[in-house]
């Protein structure tokens, strides 16, 4: 298996061009273990200190948002509810913007995903969910800080989607206006996407 990093220029694009451009690439971590790997199939956008759902909102910086704070293309983990979540700084630097990765379609390492998210789960339920597909392919938040052009977590070229969807972003109720942003996009139709907004 030798999947090139895409190159930092990839992530040199305004945040929701790349939300977008992120679909379908393959997002890889190499461990101990073996390596997992899915396509991107959903990714919601959060633009910085004018989005009151983002963590950067108002340009707040805390040694949790820190990374959002440099140059695009770094991984911004964070635990939300037990669950690391997994995302991609975007924007400029002390542009704090980034791209939250919600769901993946398993490619590589299906069994060790098994293994990792319980033998029994069906393999919808294996990667629809931001916490599911960093648990099932073994991001951690130690991954924080690190570039996603170079191992053990890395995003490679996949495959182009047919079509693909925007939205409005889930589970930020309480952000007043930016709850209706269509900030979410995923992959027509895929059965991986995450269970949306009702």
């Amino acid at each position: 298996m030798d999947f090139q990093p895409l190159p930092m220029e990839f992530y040199e694009k305004p945040t929701l061009e790349l939300a977008e451009a992120l679909l379908g690439k393959l997002l890889i971590k190499e461990t101990d273990d073996g390596t997992a790997a899915g396509y991107i199939v959903e990714t919601e956008a959060y633009i910085g200190p004018g989005d009151r759902a983002a963590h950067s909102y108002g340009n707040r910086k805390t040694k949790r948002t820190e990374v959002m704070f440099g140059q695009a293309g770094y991984v911004y983990t964070y635990v939300m509810h037990t669950h690391c979540l997994v995302n991609v700084v975007s924007g400029g630097v002390l542009e704090p913007e980034a791209i939250l990765i919600r769901a993946v379609e398993p490619h590589i390492g299906i069994e060790l995903m098994y293994k990792r998210r319980g033998e029994n789960k069906k393999e919808l339920d294996l990667t629809n969910g931001p916490g599911k597909l960093t648990k099932a392919l073994g991001i951690i938040k130690p991954d924080y800080g690190r570039p996603f052009w170079e191992p053990p977590l890395y995003i490679a070229d996949g495959k182009k989607p047919d079509s693909v969807t925007a939205g409005p972003r889930v589970g930020i109720d309480n952000s007043g206006e930016a709850r209706d942003y269509p900030w979410r996009f995923w992959v027509t139709g895929n059965r991986f996407v995450s269970k949306s907004r009702r």
